[in-house]
This record gives structure tokens, C-alpha cells and sequence, in this order.
């Protein structure tokens, strides 16, 4: 998923669509071949769509193609060896596309039958418009189909068409499939018109050039003359200069159009979603012009330049600004309270759901391991601790003599800007502003609007702590949910995003960004109790586990139960502590028999609240595939002859509770987590329990950090290599010796 655009929210109110399909989008581009896995996405994407009631209407191209291909063939069996070794005149267009549209609305119909949907054919030429009767002909025979839930398919008709060169000639009523499905959009009134295209969208370039740019939405005054087009369609008439042409005409007559990927599977459904998708062309963009990409950019330019000035400094300055944070958080608690209490009877008032309030409010205890002082007092004592840590900064992993006076050095740096994107949670803004503080890293945040008023103060009391010569743009606020696009496109300014927060905002932002993504989508805690568990240990456990902060990512999911523990009635002893503490309990299909309880929809569910999952295991093995299978998100998506396989990097963090040892290594060894517990509850997969100091997130990435991500995960390495002139010269003279060297400050 994608971000949802505000400008795009004139789709809740599209009833009827045309979408255009490029020749690019039909056939492959290596050997012209048709393409039957985007076919397929696209025949399910619009069965999709008829099935909710929208009015589809497809405009395809790709018939001249096809034809080709199919007489080349025939002509290729039908020559004799003599006839081969003459000259070969390129093939008639038109033939070409007699032949092609037969193939092409045979495999339309194939298609789209196996999804139990109806299409037609229509074919028209630029002549036919000139007649109002055929045009009011046309709008009835389309109306009449749409009304039946039958999709018109139309295409030029190429073969009988009496233009002078079909395949040049750009004058009449229209020109191609992309100024035809402009034309029809607006005289069949369509909501919208979707150009397909072998691209995402348009660039301010060649698409293929690094340095070109999507542009999510055209504003003729801005762009015009400021794009360069790459090179014509490579197997189409037209190309993106074509659909631009055809969507700023169409778009000023009044239809938003869509310019977007016909190669992945599910744009078509994205763009009807609402989300930034491809390029949009609007007769009102011109009215949206604003400085906000410019602002989102500034502000990220700026944490980089503040992020610079901050290594800048010795390590005892970086020091002496965590120290001052920590003091002036204490000393504004009590405006901070008010203010954080405001943002939780605003939330109770909205009727948002307890797991998202208890991780709103700032109270003793919670999301700290300094449980005797009250939130902000632990918070900053947490600052002091990562404060006095070894400084990270330049720090030597390793020396290594290349050759005699060639002393090369891996270090530690940090990775520049870092853009975080959080719920609910205020006293993650400390936590991550003292991590990139501590890491020499500039920092862009965005907030949940649930807690606008709490960020708002302590953004305030955290960057009023930050010295002139720091800047206090080293830490940007976001507090607008619509910045949030702008600043995923800053790939070349920001580095690195780490969201924290739900597993829809994780997938929005995997999804939405070239940026690297650092975070946790999906991940579900698990606790095995093996058949040698102590019990009285294992009731500790599993109750900390679920009820010490069930809100919390780390708090435990799903109970595995060895199967003598259930034959022997231990379970029951279990199963009652949790009842007691409140607990709903729902069942995998064993227990759910077994217990008596409510059999769980799925395994994979975050309950983040007082519930969990039960189920019954054989033996250690079973726990380990239960969790392999369930503790991750996997998505298989059958499209026709295309399947894709999503799959999240690892699980989170999960426990064996046994008193056998050979038991203990085979959990730890095999499962694939980004934290594995042996007789210990979940809840110390934490960045202040691991002695991190604080956390930024948790991590089931498996590139970079994994788990709690400290300090450390916010840095990177550089190579540093000092020599006394040596050249390579082809290596000569140069004795390479490789030799590992002391660390040294």
C-alpha cells in the first residue's frame, strides 16, 4: 500500500473509468511476445472492480503487434529456401492488424471468462466520430453494456482505417489508443481515465537516467518545458509524449487522468484507493501548487547540514547536549503532563482503542525500566545513561597493514538523515531524538496527530537544548500527515526510514519509498512451554509475557503448549492464571476443542491487548515450524499464470521455557527470530533492557540492524587509508602483507 494522497480524493467519487493499455503493457519487450501474467493481473484487476460496481471501459492496443508476429511466423513456414535469401519487405500494417485483433480479443475473452466476466469488442476509426448519430450511438450500445456489468473493449481500427500513414499521421479527431481514450473518456463522461504505460508514471527525464525524477502530479504552468522525453514507444505509435498529450487534453475538458504502471499487479486497484500512484493530471493542479515539497526538502537539507556541524564537535559537546536534554525534560514535566494529558482525553473522547491510548500516555513505568520514577524522570535518567556510553563516533573496528606504510582503517560514521515515522507513542520522540543526538545522525519526525500536542512540547524543550552551533534544525517535526510523500521522495538527502507503529504504516512505507527501510512489520511473539517446563516458572513467564504491557510489540501473541503438558492437566494451571488476569483466550484448532474456547481466525494476529492464541505442539520441532509458518507475514497472491510470494524478513521475538538443555539448543539454534529467549519473558527484547541506552525501534530486518536498534544501528562504516604515496602502478613494487593491526583510539 501507499501513502493516500489528499489530491487524490475526488476517486471516492468515480463511478465510471477508462483505461488505456499500452502495446508495452501487452506484449514483452524482448521478443514481442504476448504477455500473459500482466494480462492476467489486469483481467483480475478489472473482474475486481466490476464485481464493486465500477464501469469499466478498456481501451487496448497491442493488436498491430500481435499481427505481426503471428504473418512473420506464417510467412517464415510458408517460404521456400530461395524466397528466404531475397530481401524482406517489412510486412502491411494493415494486415497486420486484422490478424492481431482477432488473436488479441480471443485472448481477452479467455481470459476474462475464467473470471466469470463478459467483455465486448468495439472498433472505430477517427472518420466514424465525425457523425453525431454514430456518437450517440456508441454512448447508448456502451451505456446499455455497462448496465448489463459487461466491459467494452475497444481498439482502433487499424485495418479499414483511412488515414494516409495510421501509423504517422497524428491529425483528425484523434491520433492513437492514448488521444482515443481521451476522446472517449470525455464523450462517454467518464470520472477518470488510467493510461497503463511500461513506466511508473512521468519523469522529468528518461526514466532510465538516475537523475530523473516522478512526478506525482503535472501542473502545465510548472512542467511544460521543463520535462525531456526519452525515445518514442518501442513497440507502440505513441509513447509517453502521446499520453501526456492525451492527458493534459483530456484533464482540461474536465476528466483526471492517471498516468501509471501496467506491469505491476495492482495499480489499477492503488489508483481507485486513493494512493499515490503514477503521475496525475488535474484541470484544478495548478491550484495545489505550494511550497511544500520545497519545505520538505529544506528541512531535510537542513538536518543534514545541522547533522554535520554536530560531528563536528568532541565527543564531550555531544556529551553536554544529551545532558542538557535530559535536564531540561525534567524541568518542564509538569507542561509536558498537561499537555500529554490533553492528547489522551482527546483520544478517549474520539473513541480510539485502549492499546493505542495506553501507548499515548505518559505515566510511571510504562515503556521503561525505570519503574520506581515517573515517565519523563526515567526517560531522562535513560539519556544520562546513553550520554556516558562509549562515544561511537570514528570508533576503529579495524587495522589492517595493506603493505609496508599503507595503514588502512574501518570506522564507525553515521548514516546522515533519518526520517521516523511514529504512532501513538510520545516517549519514542525522546528516545529517538537522544539516539541521533548520541549517533551524530539529523532527524525528521512525524508523529501520530493522536499525540500532536504532546510531540509539539517536547519537540520544543528537546531542540531549545540544542546549542547555536548545532542548530536546532538538527531535529524537524513533521506535522503534517500530506509532507509525508514529499519526504519519501528525498531519496538523495535522507537516509535511512525507520517506521514504528503499526503493520499497515510499515507496509505503507515500504511501499511508498526508494528510501532504505528499517522496522518490523509484521511479527508475532511466541512462548513454548516444553513438556520439562517448570510450571511455577513458566506462570511467571507467560503472564509477564501477556499483562505486564500488552500493548507493547514484545508482549506475547501466542501460547505454545507441549502436548503432555495438555494430556496431563498442567495446561489447565495456565490457563487459569491468564483467566484470572483477565485474559481472553482463543484457540488453535487442538486447543480450541480441547479448552472449550473460541477458535482464532488466524494465527498471524497482533492482538496488543489483554488476548492471545492458544495451541497445542507434539513436541519442540512442531513449536519451531509453528512459529516459521505463523510468526511472519506471508502473502501468496495467484494471478492467473503470475504468482507473487511476499514474505517479511523474520519474526520477532520469541521463548522456550524447559529445563532441558539439548531442548534449549535446538529452539535457539533453529528458530529464526530477531530475538530468541530461553527462560525469560519477551518483554526484554528492549533497547534500554539490552543496555542500549534507548531504542529507535525493533527490527526484524535482516540487512543492517536486527532486533532493538541502539546506537549502533544507526551508524555505518567507512574505510579511512593512510599511506606515504604509494601508487598502484599496475602493483608494482607494491608487497601486499594484509596484516592485522592493534585497535587503537
Amino acid at each position: 500500500m501507499a501513502f493516500m494522497d489528499p489530491s487524490r480524493d475526488f476517486v471516492k467519487n468515480v463511478k465510471r473509468l477508462v483505461v488505456k493499455v499500452g502495446t508495452a503493457v501487452v506484449t514483452r519487450g524482448e521478443d514481442g511476445r504476448i504477455a500473459l501474467g500482466r494480462i492476467g493481473a489486469l483481467c483480475e484487476q478489472l473482474k475486481e472492480l466490476n464485481s464493486q460496481g465500477f464501469e469499466v471501459i478498456v481501451v487496448t492496443s497491442g493488436a498491430v503487434g500481435l499481427g505481426r508476429q503471428r504473418l512473420r511466423y506464417r510467412k517464415l513456414i510458408n517460404s521456400s529456401l530461395a524466397d528466404l535469401q531475397k530481401p524482406q519487405g517489412e510486412i502491411d500494417g494493415k494486415a497486420c492488424a486484422a490478424v492481431g485483433q482477432s488473436c488479441l480479443m480471443a485472448l481477452y475473452d479467455t481470459l476474462f471468462s475464467q473470471l466469470d466476466v463478459t467483455s465486448s469488442q468495439l472498433l472505430v476509426t477517427d472518420s466514424d466520430f465525425r457523425d453525431k448519430e454514430f456518437r450517440k450511438q456508441l454512448c447508448e450500445t456502451v451505456k446499455s453494456l455497462l448496465s448489463l456489468k459487461v466491459i467494452p473493449i475497444f481498439n482502433e481500427n487499424d485495418a479499414v482505417s483511412t488515414r494516409r500513414a495510421p501509423y504517422e499521421d497524428s491529425s483528425g479527431i484523434f491520433w492513437d489508443n492514448d488521444s482515443l481514450a481521451g476522446l472517449l473518456a470525455l464523450e462517454l463522461k467518464a470520472d477518470l481515465l488510467i493510461l497503463l504505460s511500461d513506466v511508473e508514471g512521468l519523469y522529468s527525464g528518461p526514466p532510465k537516467d538516475p537523475q530523473s525524477k516522478l512526478i506525482h502530479t503535472y501542473v502545465k504552468e510548472k512542467h511544460l518545458g521543463e520535462i525531456t522525453f526519452g525515445d518514442k514507444s518501442r513497440v507502440g505509435r505513441g509513447g509517453m509524449t502521446a499520453k501526456v498529450n492525451a492527458a493534459v487534453c483530456a484533464a482540461y475538458a474536465g476528466i483526471p487522468v492517471i498516468i501509471t504502471s501496467g506491469y505491476a499487479t495492482d495499480n489499477i486497484l492503488k489508483v481507485l484507493e486513493g494512493k499515490r500512484i503514477g503521475t496525475l493530471f488535474h484541470k484544478d493542479a495548478h491550484l495545489w501548487i505550494s511550497n511544500k515539497e520545497v519545505g520538505a526538502r529544506d528541512m531535510a537539507v537542513a538536518a543534514r547540514e545541522c547533522s554535520r556541524r554536530l560531528q563536528s564537535l568532541q565527543s564531550q559537546d555531544r556529551r553536554k547536549i544529551l545532558l542538557d536534554i535530559a535536564d531540561a525534560l525534567e524541568a518542564n514535566e509538569g507542561l509536558i503532563k498537561v499537555e500529554n494529558e490533553a492528547d489522551v482525553a482527546a483520544a478517549q473522547l474520539a473513541g480510539y482503542e485502549k492499546s493505542l491510548i495506553a501507548r499515548l500516555a505518559l505515566k510511571p513505568g510504562k515503556a521503561s525500566i525505570y519503574h520506581c520514577t515517573p515517565q519523563i524522570s526515567g526517560l531522562a535518567k535513560s539519556i544520562r545513561v546513553l550520554a556516558d556510553m562509549e562515544e561511537p563516533i570514528g570508533h576503529i573496528l579495524r587495522r589492517t597493514e595493506l603493505a609496508d606504510g599503507l595503514i588502512l582503517e574501518r570506522t564507525s560514521c553515521p548514516l546522515g538523515v533519518l526520517l521516523i515515522v511514529f504512532e501513538s507513542r510520545p516517549d519514542a520522540l525522546i528516545q529517538i531524538a537522544s539516539l541521533a543526538i548520541r549517533s551524530g545522525n539529523g532527524l525528521l519526525l512525524k508523529g501520530g496527530k493522536e499525540a500532536r500536542r504532546s510531540n509539539a512540547i517536547l519537540h520544543k524543550v528537546i531542540t531549545s537544548a540544542i546549542p547555536n552551533t548545532v542548530g536546532e534544525k538538527l531535529i524537524g517535526l513533521v506535522t503534517s500527515r500530506e509532507e509525508i510523500p514529499d519526504l519519501l521522495k528525498l531519496d538523495d538527502v535522507i537516509d535511512l526510514v525507520i517506521p514504528r507503529g503499526s503493520n499497515k504504516l510499515v507496509s505503507e512505507i515500504k511501499e511508498s519509498t526508494k528510501i532504505p527501510v528499517l522496522g518490523h512489520a509484521d511479527g508475532i511473539c511466541h512462548v513454548y512451554v516444553d513438556k520439562s517446563a517448570d510450571m511455577g516458572m513458566a506462570k511467571k513467564i507467560v503472564l509477564d509475557a501477556k499483562i505486564d504491557y500488552p500493548a507493547a510489540c514484545n508482549a506475547m501473541e501466542t501460547l505454545l503448549v507441549h502436548n503432555d503438558l495438555a494430556s496431563h492437566g498442567r495446561l489447565n494451571e495456565l490457563i487459569t492464571e491468564l483467566q484470572c488476569e483477565g485474559v481472553q483466550l482463543f484457540g488453535g484448532p487442538r486447543a480450541s476443542n480441547l479448552l472449550n474456547i473460541s477458535e482464532t481466525h488466524s494465527f498471524h494476529h497482533e492482538y496488543n491487548s489483554l488476548a492471545c492464541t492458544i495451541e497445542i505442539v507434539d513436541d519442540v520441532h512442531a513449536a519451531i515450524d509453528h512459529i516459521h509458518q505463523h510468526g511472519r507475514h506471508v502473502e501468496i497472491s495467484l494471478i492467473l499464470f503470475y504468482i507473487s510470494l511476499v514474505v517479511s524478513s523474520c519474526s520477532h521475538t520469541d521463548c522456550i521455557v524447559t529445563e532441558d538443555q539439548e531442548v534449549a539448543k535446538i529452539f535457539l539454534r533453529q528458530v529464526d527470530s530477531a530475538a530468541v529467549f530461553h527462560n525469560a519473558s519477551t518483554r526484554f527484547c528492549d533497547g534500554a533492557r539490552f543496555g542500549l541506552g534507548a531504542e529507535v525501534g525493533i527490527s526484524t530486518s535482516r540487512i543492517h540492524a536486527r532486533g532493538p536498534v541502539g546506537v549502533e544501528g544507526l551508524l555505518t562504516t567507512r574505510w579511512i587509508l593512510r599511506g606515504s604515496g604509494q601508487v598502484v602502478d599496475g602493483d608494482k613494487g607494491i608487497t601486499y602483507t594484509h596484516k592485522d593491526l592493534p585497535l587503537q583510539s
